[in-house]
């Protein structure tokens, strides 16, 4: 029989056609939902190099980039060399304000989210401001000076996360800095056991020299990177904001790293906020039904704290907690959610086991203050002025402005526009100081 060209081209077709077919089945493996919750790590590992090897040969490339990135930072790190900015770039904003930018030069290599640059945390120590790195690069610089150097600050962080850590995943990592009365507390993903982790916090007196770190709160739970009830894992899902409520705790934000169900399990610190005694580390969960808090202020004045939670896809919110009511508070996740599962189509389970529920209080919840669909990622929040208030956020790269009125409700809010994703911020003086993470840059805004 002859091979005539139109028995090659109409083999040529089949034979693309049954690579596509193989691409598109593959890759549907890859993303079901269903299959995730029914393998282990291993098992997706192996069903991505064998269906999926070009995908798996790109991620080797990212992770080798990220791993030279964080050899870097860590010599970095070792050598305490200043952490230096270049010269500012000023940038228009709405409203008649200003971004003040001093862009990234050396000191934070790796981030959270973005392999390169850097992630970073602020805070004030008196007339100093005090940033961090993800990985625990730490220094100093007067606000009296027109640019930021950053003297660098020997410590002993790498006795409690470092290099094996890191290397493992960007997202294990440093998760905020705090201080008050000359203490700094710092929280990161601790590896309790093995591929077992949860949020503990580190603190210590603060010194311009040398800190030497302590543990003030380490659980004795964990969750399994590879291992747990969901077949599931997100070390960004973790939360890890402190804050000072008082001369001797702290508040402290735990999320359930995709583990869902812990956070309406009240024998679980994971999805909750937590008050830490700083004098003894004993400790009180007082709200629950948390996905990830990541912005967290104890507005004195009025006696609440105001929170920005991660939400899935979509149903980011604004939460109020009452101080002053001795209950733990719940706030319904994972049952109650505005946000939806991410491709959830092809997971029965999933969503049968976390409904997400649109209502709250039908289902005896606190309702939000505000929710937003879809989702902007936010980030820290700030008092401004008498029941005035700023937040950021990481996808949407913008600032919030808003009030609350005599019964706590959110009106006159506002957006404006930074184009970099906020991971930090702080307020002083009229002045917003940001860490801007798509360039690690220190950003001011004066208000």
């Amino acid at each position: 029989m002859k091979f005539t060209l139109k028995n090659k081209i109409i083999t040529i077709l089949i034979f693309f056609l049954f690579l596509i077919i193989i691409l598109i089945v593959s890759n549907l493996l890859t993303k079901s939902f269903y299959l995730r919750n029914v393998t282990t790590q291993e098992q997706k590992l192996f069903i991505k190099k064998t269906f999926l090897p070009w995908k798996a040969s790109k991620e080797k490339k990212e992770k080798n980039f990220y791993l030279q990135k964080l050899t870097n930072e860590l010599n970095f790190k070792k050598s305490l060399d200043d952490i230096i900015f270049k010269e500012k770039l000023k940038i228009n904003l709405d409203k008649n304000l200003f971004l003040e930018k001093y862009t990234y030069l050396k000191g934070f290599e790796t981030g959270i989210d973005n392999t390169f640059p850097g992630s970073g945390y602020l805070d004030f120590l008196n007339n100093d401001l005090v940033v961090i790195s993800s990985r625990g690069v730490l220094g100093y610089s007067s606000l009296n000076k027109n640019n930021f150097n950053f003297k660098q600050i020997e410590n002993n962080i790498h006795n409690f996360i470092n290099e094996e850590q890191f290397k493992k995943h960007k997202r294990f990592s440093i998760k905020d800095l705090h201080i008050n009365n000359n203490r700094i507390y710092v929280s990161y993903t601790e590896e309790i056991k093995k591929n077992c982790w949860n949020m503990s916090v580190l603190s210590a007196d603060f010194s311009y020299s040398k800190i030497n770190f302590k543990k003030l709160f380490s659980p004795k739970e964990c969750i399994h990177s590879m291992k747990n009830n969901d077949n599931e894992f997100n070390a960004m899902q973790s939360g890890g904001r402190i804050i000072t409520l008082d001369n001797n705790h702290i508040i402290f934000s735990t999320g359930e790293f995709r583990s869902r169900y812990l956070a309406q399990n009240i024998q679980s610190i994971n999805g909750k906020l937590i008050k830490i005694n700083i004098k003894n580390s004993s400790f009180k969960i007082i709200s629950s039904g948390h996905r990830n808090v990541q912005g967290l202020l104890y507005d004195k004045d009025e006696n609440i704290l105001l929170l920005t939670e991660h939400g899935p896809a979509g149903g980011d919110e604004i939460n109020l907690l009452d101080i002053t009511k001795d209950t733990i508070n719940n706030y319904g996740w994972p049952i109650s959610s505005y946000g939806y599962h991410y491709s959830d189509k092809l997971d029965i389970t999933r969503n049968k086991k976390y409904p997400f529920l649109k209502s709250h209080s039908s289902y005896g919840y606190i309702e939000p203050l505000k929710y937003f669909t879809p989702s902007i990622g936010p980030s820290e929040i700030v008092k401004i002025g008498i029941k005035s208030y700023i937040f950021s956020c990481l996808s949407c790269k913008s600032i919030f402005f808003f009030n609350l009125d005599s019964e706590n409700k959110i009106y006159n809010i506002s957006r404006i526009r930074v184009e970099e994703r906020v991971r930090d911020m702080i307020y002083r003086d009229k002045k917003l100081y940001l860490f801007l993470e798509d360039t690690a840059s220190i950003g001011v805004i004066k208000l």
